[in-house]
């Protein structure tokens, strides 16, 4: 799940990794999905784990940003 955070407005999720290899291949993913719909999230890393913040335009989370957390979700449950 994905908390909603205030000032300034964004979702977020920490995503959890036993190696560091999969951590790599996850932000690649990561990277060709943001291309693809033009949403370029607040991301960090450490030796086991990403973290992701995405940004809302609106009060409400809009179908567009809630399709780009669900494919991030996909891309983690796949490794």
């Amino acid at each position: 799940m994905w908390n909603k955070r205030e000032s300034p407005l964004r979702i977020e999720k920490r995503f959890e990794f036993e190696q560091y290899s999969k951590i790599s291949k996850f932000m690649g993913k990561i990277e060709k999905l943001c291309k693809e719909r033009d949403i370029y999230p607040n991301i960090s890393f450490g030796k086991n784990f990403v973290s992701v913040s995405i940004f809302l335009d609106n009060k409400e989370i809009s179908d567009k940003e809630r399709d780009f957390s669900k494919g991030i979700e996909k891309f983690y449950l796949e490794d």
